[in-house]
């Protein structure tokens, strides 16, 4: 299985394996909701746990843009996908830990931008590169992790953030050699799972409350934008040269 879900000692892991670069399609992208939903019910689970397989190059390429290429008509199953995932993180019963390495990229920033507390290996680098990729989102659960200005830089450029930056900047709670990512993790995870579960409902539902802004309702936004630019030919133009020399178009 590309996804799967383990439950131990009221952890539940979500490992996603989908070579080669973990990029997932529309379908793909409609199944996590279910399981991150389900995994948060679950009477003996604490905490939610989500990463990418250790062999993994990395945690996630976001979209499928081969689908996109292929079949731009389902930009909104993808987009439904995408939204109902990340909300399905913020609002999961539990909280939700996320340990990323390498690639963390498009709707792998809306996972994290959603979740409760990150970690990261050293070698991770955060990004958006939608406008290189003629789409728009996620700029709203990378400005939950960031202050406003570097996130426009982020967006604009397309351009790649450290996992260094990433906990100067407040967003990655600690950074840890590559090796030690998923027991560094883990740990944290423990000391989350030996807490009574009903406090831990409670306190996540409160602490979405205190929000100053609702993040799902500004994901929804951008998509509306995202639909808008996929009906401009710079749109295929991106994605054409995307997939055919893996690099940004020239406009």
């Amino acid at each position: 299985m590309p996804i799967t879900t383990t439950i131990k000692d009221r952890i539940a892991e979500i490992v996603f394996d989908v070579p080669p670069v973990n990029a997932f399609d529309s379908t793909t992208w409609n199944s996590i909701p279910a399981m991150v939903t389900e995994a948060g019910r679950n009477p003996d689970v604490n905490v939610v746990l989500i990463r990418a397989a250790e062999s993994a190059r990395g945690f996630c390429g976001g979209v499928d843009i081969k689908e996109m290429q292929a079949h731009p008509e389902r930009i909104t199953v993808l987009n439904r996908g995408n939204y109902l995932t990340f909300k399905a993180v913020r609002d999961c019963e539990v909280p939700v830990v996320v340990a990323v390495h390498k690639f963390v990229i498009g709707g792998g920033i809306g996972i994290c931008g959603a979740s409760d507390t990150i970690f990261a290996a050293e070698d991770a680098y955060f990004s958006l590169p939608e406008v290189d990729r003629g789409a728009m989102g996620g700029a709203s659960h990378l400005s939950r992790m960031l202050p406003l200005h570097k996130v426009r830089a982020a967006f604009f450029t397309g351009g790649n953030i450290p996992a260094a930056e990433m906990h100067r900047l407040g967003a990655v709670e600690k950074v840890v050699p590559r090796e030690a990512l998923v027991e560094e993790a883990r740990a944290f995870c423990t000391v989350i799972a030996s807490k009574s579960r009903k406090a831990l409902v409670i306190a996540k539902e409160a602490l979405n409350g205190l929000e100053p802004r609702d993040v799902d309702h500004g994901y929804r936004f951008e998509q509306g934008f995202t639909l808008e630019m996929y009906m401009h030919e710079d749109s295929q133009k991106a994605r054409d040269a995307f997939v055919e020399t893996g690099k940004a178009a020239t406009f």
